[in-house]
């Protein structure tokens, strides 16, 4: 293959398309048959839900790091680092310390705590359908924003590896593989997905690693090398290599800036599609071996993804990756294509293919994975609940095979209208719904999963405000933001609307969401407060150690 970057640097050779194409058919058929092989049978939730927990450390942990790892992450993170240097590297690391504290202070509580689901953790201690529909109405805005960003940015990711222009087919790219991660998530459950998960990330970190290391061989191995360049070649100079760039257009760069990682901190831990592997661990040891296991593997991916968005910097410039993107999204493709310099072997192009499959890859596992979150709680904790679709056997509880029917139905009931409004924004900036997830899962799901597993008197009432309140402030404050209107960048160009100085809302909505929880829990008076803490030590041991407490002794939980 010839011409390493053609005009702009943002072109690839035909050779490369072709091979391209031809990898992501044949992924596109073995994930798929993947998930028909490994398809539970039609009666058995836990292996739906869960897969009955048969999967190893390694390979949860391998999971949990492919869930955690979205396409926005890599495309998102790569071209803010590209873009703006130090602080794109603070915001992926802000990414590992996310994974880190749901390891030390989440992840056995919500595994001995839930079953299926988040619904399942927070009505442990506080049973009743109305906490059950609102975590999974909390758990569909705040994974949906994530879903459009990825399926939205699927037709122009493919124009940009295959060379198409026209709209009509990114439209029809966003349909037909969206209508495949349906079929992901509805077919192999959750085992289904986590085997693509863990092809995804050997896929993204192998052909990521060896990139990052051509990228330091073309510096002479000395990352400051690598670093001055970027530097250089960023047309900001040294200001690239210090924090401030990202929000310099703001009144407050600095705190806009920490605010902003805050975000991600408590947000990307909490999010449903990341916790819900916690409920496929066997045990809590389990739990702590599959994470063990899971952040390193995101910490390599950190490391892999800064040198190559400073390496896209400094070998193509920061103008191109610019002009090729205003958002840089494209920086770790451009980035990839320019370690191989301008005399491109057959070798270094069949990497290249295995690159940019793995990104077709994470795009496709990743919004497999929270569609499948989204239709589990739709599923076990509204329709299961719901005295509409309950049958008459067995204490009118709704049966395995009808609630497996209902998940796999309820992922089309998300799925689809996660396609139609994808196809609607698809023109827009996408980075206003990524900061949106992120700022629910700060300041709603959050609060509520740290009271829930941790506060002995919060109340139900306390719950409710926590998520419905939390909810409702990120949604009124994120319009005034300047990501949604006032910038050139933002979703709204031509509107000014921004009322809201900074970027993202966690600044405000994160205390209040806390806020939130107290005060309803005030609101509810000592009487519930006292039956809430009865009610939280006769599980306490339960969620806190995995043990059951009984009459002479305390004993380990061994099973579900």
């Amino acid at each position: 293959m010839t011409g390493a970057i053609e005009t702009g640097g943002t072109g690839f050779s035909s050779s490369a398309q072709t091979m391209s194409l031809m990898a992501f058919t044949a992924v596109t058929t073995v994930t798929l048959l993947l998930c028909v092989m490994t398809g539970p049978d039609r009666d058995d939730l836990d292996e739906f839900y869960t897969g009955y927990g048969s999967l190893s450390p390694i390979r949860n942990g391998l999971a949990i790091a492919g869930d955690y790892i979205s396409a926005a992450t890599v495309l998102g993170t790569g071209g803010v680092i590209a873009l703006t240097g130090y602080d794109g590297v603070v915001l992926a690391l802000s990414t590992a310390l996310s994974l880190m504290l749901l390891m030390f202070l989440l992840a056995e509580p919500l595994r001995n705590a839930g079953r299926f689901t988040m619904g399942d953790a927070l009505a442990r201690r506080m049973p009743g359908r109305a906490v059950r529909a609102t975590a999974c109405a909390a758990t569909i805005v705040a994974l949906l924003p994530l879903m459009l960003v990825q399926l939205a940015g699927t037709g122009d990711l493919l124009a940009f590896i295959l060379g198409f222009s026209g709209d009509s087919l990114k439209t029809g790219c966003i349909i037909g593989l969206g209508t495949l991660m349906i079929g992901y998530a509805a077919i192999g459950g959750m085992k289904g997905t986590a085997l693509i998960q863990i092809l995804k990330i050997v896929m993204l970190l192998g052909s990521g690693t060896v990139v990052a290391l051509l990228i330091l061989n073309r510096f002479d191995w000395d990352p400051g090398a690598l670093s001055r360049a970027a530097a250089d070649h960023s047309g900001v100079g040294a200001a690239f290599l210090h924090s401030g760039l990202q929000f310099s257009g703001g009144p407050s760069p600095r705190l806009d800036m920490i605010t902003s990682e805050l975000t991600v901190v408590l947000g990307g831990a909490c999010l449903p599609h990341v916790t819900m592997r916690m409920y496929t661990a066997g045990s809590a040891r389990q739990v702590r071996r599959s994470l063990s296991w899971a952040v390193p593997c995101v910490a390599l991916f950190v490391l892999v993804i800064t040198v190559v968005g400073f390496g896209a910097t400094a070998l193509i410039g920061r103008g191109v990756i610019a002009r090729a993107d205003p958002q840089g999204n494209t920086a770790y493709l451009l980035g990839s294509r320019a370690a191989f310099g301008p005399d491109v072997s057959t070798a270094e192009t069949l990497l290249f293919t295995t690159v940019t499959t793995a990104i077709f890859l994470t795009v496709l596992a990743s919004v497999a994975g929270m569609i499948l979150a989204c239709a589990n709680s739709l599923a076990h904790d509204v329709f299961a609940h719901a005295r509409l679709f309950r049958g008459r056997r067995r204490d009118d509880e709704l049966s395995p095979r009808r609630e497996m029917l209902l998940a796999r139905l309820s992922a089309l009931a998300v799925g689809a209208p996660a396609i139609l409004l994808a196809t609607l924004v698809q023109h827009r900036s996408l980075q206003p719904l990524i900061t949106l997830s992120f700022c629910l899962g700060a300041s709603a799901l959050a609060p509520a999963l740290v009271y829930g597993l941790f506060w002995r008197r919060y109340t139900r009432t306390g719950l409710l405000c926590t998520l419905i309140g939390g909810t409702l402030t990120v949604l009124v404050l994120m319009t005034g933001t300047n990501l949604v209107s006032g910038s050139p960048t933002a979703a709204f160009p031509e509107a000014d609307f921004n009322w809201f100085p900074f970027t993202t809302t966690g600044l405000v909505s994160i205390p209040l969401g806390f806020a939130y929880g107290w005060l309803g829990t005030v609101l509810s008076g000592r009487r519930k407060s006292e039956e809430q803490r009865r009610q939280y030590e006769a599980v306490e041991g339960w969620i806190l150690a995995g043990a059951v407490r009984s009459p002479g002794r305390t004993t380990s939980r061994g099973a579900r």
